[in-house]
């Protein structure tokens, strides 16, 4: 078991000498297993345990249990305490899904704040198979067909090679003490389900069953390896991004096919659904506009663009207020405020960036807000006034970028300032102004 190991980690280049890792601990065979066979193997560790508190009095006693582990192999111990069923709620996850993600942010937390290399999982085979099974299910495309890899990131599953039976008779030779979690015997979890009621059946039909399924498994991530950087070249040439916002140039992306494999594998990171996507593909010779969402992602359909965008609260009640006594030295949404004196010497800049204001002709306190449906500007050096929506179809902004753009307003709502894209005549500088209000950006 020892040398089998050795040999995996060797393999999959999981560990190199002198790093220190982090073992995610739950007291459960599995995780008593890796403690030992990383313990007698002279690897440097510590240990991580999460008490989620989701089993009345289990959950504490698993945590002495590891504590107590952790004192007997004479390593730290850090341990997390979890409301996951709030966090479940607040995040609109179910359970497993609450109790993943709080796991790997404690474990990646300790791992940087401590120093550790690595951050080891136990998962083994089986594992690996039941994920298979469970993303099949879930439509997850070929990344989440090669089950559960050796190595991801700083994430490493050394135990891999093993399967539950190999587990379980090391830990009876070894004579090894671990703790029970009963949960892994109910039904409600869709991972024990598949586990418990799925795979004997398959087993049942094939006695092979695992091997072959091992074998499908190295088969699938390999084919992935190809299949991805076939999908990285499409995304090279139909992908652009700027700050926090991704587009896909819809004329580019139609000229690849199958264009349902390829938007779905460029969207995936983002969590849209597969039938979200048959509607976005439906859209394309739409009117702009439309839009689309996944739990964490927006997609607008632009003139020519998909464009993808973080999910954030209501822009356009986002609002910052201004005194007189601010705009003194400010910096606020990436925006510089100050007060000079006018001088003979001083040049007005007219561009985009900047807006020039007379101070003492501004109503205060002025407002930074985003653009609403019907706001107007009286433009500098023009007479009458215009719609802000004429202004960015002129432009060409895309619905995005409109609901992204900052407006500089004084306290009687007149728009002093469509940030970075034309100043008004209101409050501008003339010859007997004395002190001048310069906004600019960062």
């Amino acid at each position: 078991m020892i040398e089998k190991f050795k040999n995996f980690i060797e393999s999959e280049h999981l560990y190199a000498q002198g790093q220190q890792v982090l073992l995610a601990v739950s007291g459960g065979r599995d995780s008593v297993t890796l403690v030992d066979l990383v313990s007698r193997c002279g690897i440097p560790f510590g240990i991580a345990h999460c008490n989620f508190h989701l089993r009345p009095g289990d959950c504490d006693r698993d945590e002495s249990f590891v504590r107590h582990l952790a004192s007997r192999h004479g390593v730290k111990c850090y341990v997390a305490q979890f409301d996951t069923e709030r966090f479940a709620a607040d995040n609109r996850l179910s359970i497993e899904d609450a109790a993943r993600r709080q796991r790997y942010e404690f474990f990646e937390k300790v791992r940087k704040e401590e120093n550790y290399d690595l951050v080891a999982t136990a998962h083994h085979r089986d594992d690996s198979i039941e994920t298979f099974f469970i993303n099949l299910m879930r439509g997850t495309g070929i990344a989440g067909l090669h089950g559960i890899l050796p190595r991801n990131g700083c994430i490493i599953r050394p135990l891999l090679s093993f399967s539950r039976a190999e587990i379980d008779d090391y830990v009876g030779r070894q004579g090894l003490d671990y703790v029970d979690d009963y949960t892994n015997d109910e039904t409600i979890y869709l991972r024990n389900r598949v586990r418990l009621k799925l795979l004997p059946l398959f087993r049942q039909m094939s006695p092979s069953f695992d091997s072959v399924m091992d074998e499908n498994l190295r088969c699938l991530r390999e084919t992935e390896e190809i299949f991805s950087k076939a999908v990285d070249v499409v995304e090279n040439e139909v992908v652009s991004r700027k700050d926090d916002m991704v587009y896909v140039d819809i004329d580019a992306l139609r000229r690849f096919s199958p264009i349902r494999t390829y938007l779905f594998e460029i969207l995936r990171p983002f969590g849209f659904s597969s039938s979200v996507i048959d509607e976005i593909i439906h859209s394309l010779n739409g009117i702009s506009g439309k839009q689309f969402f996944s739990r964490t992602h927006r997609i607008v359909k632009d003139r020519a663009s998909l464009v993808i965008t973080p999910l954030v609260s209501d822009l356009s009640d986002d609002s910052i207020i201004l005194s007189e006594e601010d705009v003194e030295k400010c910096e606020v949404v990436d925006l510089r405020f100050s007060v000079a004196n006018n001088e003979p010497t001083t040049k007005i800049l007219l561009d985009s960036d900047s807006a020039w204001f007379d101070m003492d002709k501004l109503h205060f306190p002025l407002t930074l807000r985003h653009w609403r449906h019907g706001d107007r500007i009286e433009p500098f050096r023009m007479t009458g006034s215009r719609k802000l929506s004429d202004i960015f179809s002129d432009k060409k902004l895309s619905l995005v970028e409109k609901e992204r753009v900052w407006l500089l307003c004084d306290n009687r709502g007149e728009v002093l300032w469509i940030v970075g894209i034309r100043a008004s005549r209101h409050a501008s500088v003339a010859d007997s102004t004395k002190r001048i209000l310069k906004v600019g950006k960062r």
